[in-house]
C-alpha cells in the first residue's frame, strides 16, 4: 500500500509498504481522509519531541472498516469511523486514572509501535475506534481529533468565571478552542494571530476582537475590553518568544493560563508575574477518552467545521500539504490529505 513518510528533514516520500497485519482486537480502516497537524510539521522540521524520521505522517483519520479481528464486537465491515489515536499500556498509574494521554508507555501513530495515518489502510484497536454518523463527511470525521484537543484544554480549566477568554494563536487548534469556549458560554472571546485571514476567521466565528500581536498591544486591548480587569483565562495555542509573558499580562489576578501549543524550544518567561498575581498555569496534552467522545458527539450532532478546512491534497502531494501549512503563503487553517 502507499504511505507518505518523512524520510529526512523536510523531505516527504511516497513509498510502498506492507499493509498492517491485524491483531485479534483490531479493525482495518480504508483511509478516506487524514489531517495535517502542527505536530506533523514538527516531524517534518525535525523538532518533534519523540517522532523521528523515517516515520509515516499523520494521526487524524476517517474512513471505512474493511476488516475486523475475531475479538472485535462493536464494529463491522462498512462502518464509517474515526480513531482516538493513542493507546495506553493499561498498567501505569495514569492509565488506571483513565489518563491515557499521559500514559508512560502509550502507543501513538507515526512511531515504531503504530503506523501513521497517511496510508491507504490503517489499523486500530477496537477500544480506540468511534463511529461517525452516516450524514457526516469524512472531512468532518477527521476534524473530531483536533476538536478533542480543544475540548480537553477547556475541560482542564478550573477558574469558574466565564466573562472573558483570550486565545493566543488562531490556527486550527486556537479556532477550535474558540468554538468550544463559545459552546461553554464564555461571554467575551478575544483572539490573536499574525495572519489577517485567521483573524477574520476568528471574527466570523464570534470573537469580540481579533488582534495582531505584532502591531497591537494585546494586553492593553484586553484590559480595555474588560474595564481594566483582565481576562479570566488565556489559552496559548501558538509558539513565539514572549507569548507566555503576554498570556500572563492578559490575565487578571487569580486567573488561569493553559498551554496547549507544542513549544519545543526554550523561550523566556518572567515567572514573578505569576507569583505576584497568583495565577495558575497548566499544560494540556492531547485529550482523555471522555474528551474524544464529546468531540464525536459534537460533530455527529451537527457542529459544522467546514469553514476551517481550507486546503485538500491527494496523498501524492503530501509534501505540498505540509509546505502550505508551514510557509503560510496562502490563506490556511486546516489542511487535509485525501485518498481515493
Amino acid at each position: 500500500m502507499k504511505a507518505a513518510l518523512v524520510t529526512e528533514k523536510e523531505t516527504v516520500s511516497i513509498n510502498d509498504i506492507e499493509k498492517p497485519a491485524l491483531k485479534n482486537d483490531e479493525v482495518l480502516i480504508k483511509v478516506a481522509a487524514a489531517g495535517v497537524c502542527g505536530s506533523d510539521l514538527h516531524l517534518f522540521h525535525g523538532t518533534h519531541a519523540f517522532r523521528k524520521p523515517p516515520a509515516v505522517l499523520g494521526h487524524e483519520v476517517a474512513g471505512d472498516i474493511v476488516e475486523v479481528g475475531p475479538d472485535v464486537k462493536k464494529f463491522q465491515i462498512g462502518d464509517r469511523v474515526t480513531v482516538e489515536p493513542h493507546s495506553g499500556c493499561g498498567e501505569c498509574e495514569f492509565c488506571k486514572q483513565d489518563l491515557v494521554n499521559i500514559c508512560l508507555n502509550k502507543a501513538a501513530p507515526g512511531t515504531p509501535k503504530w503506523i501513521g495515518t497517511f496510508v491507504e489502510f490503517f489499523n486500530a484497536p477496537e477500544k480506540s475506534v468511534h463511529k461517525i454518523a452516516d450524514n457526516i463527511s469524512y472531512e468532518m470525521g477527521v476534524m473530531i481529533e483536533p476538536l478533542a484537543v480543544a475540548v480537553h484544554v477547556m475541560n482542564r480549566v478550573t477558574v469558574k468565571e466565564k466573562d472573558c477568554i483570550v486565545i493566543l494563536g488562531a490556527g486550527s487548534i486556537g479556532l477550535l478552542t474558540q468554538i468550544v469556549a463559545r459552546e461553554m458560554g464564555y461571554k467575551t472571546i478575544i483572539c490573536t494571530d499574525t495572519a489577517p485571514f485567521n483573524r477574520q476567521m476568528a471574527l466570523k466565528l464570534g470573537a469580540a476582537a481579533a488582534l495582531d500581536p505584532i502591531t497591537e498591544d494585546v494586553a492593553a486591548k484586553v484590559k480595555e475590553l474588560t474595564n481594566g480587569r483582565g481576562a479570566d483565562l488565556a489559552i496559548v495555542s501558538a509558539g513565539a518568544p514572549g507569548i507566555l509573558d503576554q498570556a500572563s499580562d492578559c490575565v487578571r489576578k487569580r486567573g488561569e493560563i493553559g498551554v496547549v501549543s507544542m513549544i519545543t524550544e526554550k523561550i523566556p518567561f518572567y515567572s514573578y508575574a505569576i507569583v505576584f498575581k497568583e495565577q495558575t498555569m497548566f499544560g494540556s496534552m492531547t485529550y482523555e477518552t471522555k474528551d474524544f467522545v464529546k468531540a464525536v458527539e459534537m460533530i455527529n450532532t451537527g457542529l459544522d467545521l467546514n469553514d476551517l478546512v481550507t486546503q485538500k491534497y491527494e496523498l501524492s502531494r503530501t509534501q505540498d500539504a505540509l509546505a502550505v501549512l508551514s510557509e503560510k503563503k496562502e490563506n490556511v487553517v486546516k489542511v487535509l490529505v485525501t485518498l481515493p
